[in-house]
């Protein structure tokens, strides 16, 4: 993946809602995990919701990529069409287990808009599944997406301000587990480069609504928007 424009929240989950997708070998990472080790938004999170602290942490994002291939076959992507994630951050099970590296994280929606194409990527060992999902750059800078699916209506607005951070030197790595009731048995490591990001302004929302797990969650703030990076990485037995 080359030069993609996103818009990302965080959002915080009750793991009873999706806890059939949790492999036995890992859990997720927890509210307050995150505070005891010092992060200060799970500190003021918990002030504000003490009874999360059992929560999990995850990251909605809708993404529009300048390119997307895998082994060279691109989406046919519709006007203004994009994908959506909601991953959420796990540990093994056992702490003794190694994850190899990358932070990890448990794809529980991989949204694209290409039927055929979703085809074609859980055959190449990556989870994915359909859905109507788009992102648009209007004339004032304004980023506005959108997700439907069955059960969950999704609504996003991000006018970006202030500083810009990262850029040449920003780097990391992550690996994505599929949910249990995935087909796909593979992981997918990925390394990224150049990454860049600026927050949504005050007057930046995200609107979850329907049945999904996702509606019950909180949508922390600010949210951002994140940019001009490369990304590569591949599907391996797990």
């Amino acid at each position: 993946m080359r030069q993609p424009h996103e818009i990302i929240a965080y959002v915080t989950f009750d793991p009873v809602t999706v806890g059939r997708q949790l492999p036995q070998s890992l859990r997720f990472l927890t509210v307050s995990e995150l505070a005891t080790g010092g992060v200060r938004w799970a500190t003021d999170y918990l002030a504000e919701h003490p009874a999360h602290g059992h929560w999990g942490i995850s990251f909605l994002e809708i993404v529009r990529m300048g390119t997307f291939t895998i082994d060279g076959r691109a989406p046919n992507w519709p006007e203004h069409g994009a994908a959506a994630l909601w991953f959420a951050r796990i540990a093994p099970s056992d702490p003794a287990t190694d994850l190899g590296p990358g932070q990890p994280f448990l794809a529980l929606e991989f949204w694209m808009p290409d039927s055929a194409y979703v085809a074609y990527m859980r055959g190449k060992g990556h989870h994915a599944t359909y859905g109507d999902v788009t992102l648009i750059q209007r004339s004032d800078g304004n980023w506005r997406g959108a997700v439907s699916v069955a059960g969950l209506r999704v609504a996003a607005e991000c006018m970006p301000t202030g500083a810009v951070t990262g850029g040449v030197g920003s780097a990391g790595m992550q690996v994505f587990f599929p949910p249990l009731l995935s087909t796909v048995q593979n992981i997918v490591r990925v390394a990224f480069a150049g990454h860049r990001e600026q927050e949504c302004g005050s007057g930046s929302v995200w609107s979850l609504q329907g049945t999904h797990p996702l509606v019950g969650g909180v949508v922390l703030r600010p949210s951002t928007l994140q940019y001009g990076y490369d990304l590569m990485g591949g599907a391996y037995p797990w």
